[in-house]
């Protein structure tokens, strides 16, 4: 499930924020140079460097029709959570240098984790498997077999960072994951809202954020390959079986739940041939 899960989302986000030829080739770029040079800091780069050809090409675009968020805090509070945000992105890493403990270690590496996300749960794979299958605390087949089951239960895919908490370290691991990965989100929206209506007016805006959607996609595409094909694919049968579940899920709408089901059933089979 958790291979053709992941083409269904690529495929869902695409038609969305792909729908001509600019921002195809846009995401295409970001997913060839993410696969080519796969760390976190490139993919800052691919979205900065998309951003930028957004605002060349799409600033013309006319104004969103959306309505205005009923903004209720002030500018102040958005400062105060950006200023936060940045002090703990800066001092995290030098205290979990210094403080030798687990749930030092794992708020660290979350929180680091949850700040360079931009695109939603599926992106944020490959960058929690650098972070917690090179360093010991997970084997690779555990770390997939969580994100499987991840996406058949409701709700954001960040609530795969509780599963991994707690094989990391127990309960008290699977709430410092969770909250590590969702604080520096929570930080950025307080920090953004007081400002976004008037920057949504902006024709420069839309087109950056234009350019920055359609590179997401192909970012998201990089994830779905490596590490998720690249870890579950090893023959025939398993792309068999793989594709199967995707028309299932994708064509003819069987539950999430249903689908683990049959993904089980169909590997327990394939395991005996």
């Amino acid at each position: 499930y958790k291979v053709f899960g992941g083409l269904h989302a690529v495929i869902g986000l695409g038609k969305k924020l792909t729908p001509d030829r600019p921002r195809i080739l846009i995401a295409m770029i970001a997913a060839t140079i993410l696969l080519l040079y796969p760390s976190a800091w490139m993919q800052l780069l691919i979205i900065l460097a998309a951003g930028l050809f957004g605002l060349k090409m799409f600033s013309n675009m006319q104004e969103s029709k959306v309505q205005p968020f009923p903004v209720t805090f002030s500018k102040k509070v958005g400062v105060a959570s950006l200023s936060l945000l940045t002090g703990l992105l800066i001092v995290l890493p030098i205290l979990a240098r210094n403080i030798d403990h687990a749930l030092m270690q794992i708020f660290d590496t979350f929180f680091r984790v949850g700040s360079l996300v931009f695109g939603g749960g599926h992106v944020v794979l490959p960058m929690l498997e650098r972070e917690v299958v090179p360093t010991g605390w997970l084997e690779a087949n555990e770390f997939l077999a969580g994100y499987g089951m991840a996406q058949a239960v409701p709700g954001p895919l960040f609530t795969f960072s509780s599963y991994l908490g707690t094989m990391i370290e127990g309960v008290a691991g699977a709430v410092v994951a969770t909250a590590g990965i969702f604080l520096p989100s929570f930080l950025f929206l307080l920090a953004a809202l007081p400002f976004l209506n008037e920057l949504r007016k902006r024709p420069a805006f839309q087109g950056v954020l234009t350019g920055v959607n359609a590179s997401v996609v192909g970012i998201l595409l990089a994830a779905f390959y490596d590490p998720v094909i690249t870890s579950s694919i090893e023959d025939g049968g398993d792309f068999a079986l793989a594709a199967f579940l995707f028309a299932l899920l994708h064509f003819f709408k069987v539950p999430a739940w249903a689908i683990v089901l049959i993904g089980v059933a169909g590997g327990t089979v394939l395991s005996y041939l």
